[in-house]
């Protein structure tokens, strides 16, 4: 991978994102109830804290060892523990379906439908990061399949974040959205 993902406001963590398809992977299961800069520099910091970001060994690692990491000040995520536990299981799944290599995840697949379902397929990735990951993928970070275009959303993601300015237009928009659908008695 090449492209940038400002993301963090943190070159190193940033660099991360695009380098390291797992560290993607893990920022998105991150990404909830956060900042998309908490989540999405949680990989980086994981990675300090550990010194390493190895799928198979990080699902191996002590459940109690890796809530220990978590929680280490500053805490990686607002509910460290329960975070804890959804990246050791993503990493098991990309352990066992993948031999620990999540960028498999896109090479192997044959199309852009087969890649969403290989997305869908993980644990802590819904609907709407599998679209917003295919979004990245398919315009930030150069992956073609067949059929892309059709499993990727019509309306702005991440994936359409390439500046720090682009990415404060994305969360205020994003803000916007949630306000309105409060303001209809919606639940966000």
């Amino acid at each position: 991978m090449t492209a940038r993902l400002p993301f963090t406001g943190h070159a190193d963590a940033d660099a991360l994102l695009s380098d390291d398809p797992l560290a993607l992977l893990i920022g998105f299961a991150l990404d909830q109830q956060v900042t998309v800069q908490k989540a999405f520099s949680g990989p980086w910091e994981l990675q300090r804290r550990l010194g390493h970001l190895d799928a198979r060994r990080i699902a191996a690692t002590d459940p109690a060892e890796l809530d220990r990491v978590f929680r280490e000040r500053p805490a990686l995520h607002r509910f460290p523990g329960s975070m804890a536990g959804k990246v050791a299981a993503l990493c098991a799944a990309i352990a066992e379906r993948y031999d620990g290599d999540a960028s498999r995840i896109w090479r192997e697949a044959t199309d852009g439908t087969d890649l969403q379902a290989r997305l869908l397929d993980l644990p802590g990735i819904g609907e709407m990061k599998a679209r917003t990951i295919l979004a990245i993928l398919g315009k930030r970070l150069g992956v073609s399949l067949p059929g892309m275009a059709e499993v990727m959303p019509k309306h702005a993601t991440l994936g359409d974040v390439d500046s720090p300015e682009a990415l404060a237009s994305y969360q205020a928009g994003k803000r916007a959205y949630k306000a309105e659908l409060r303001a209809q008695g919606k639940r966000v």
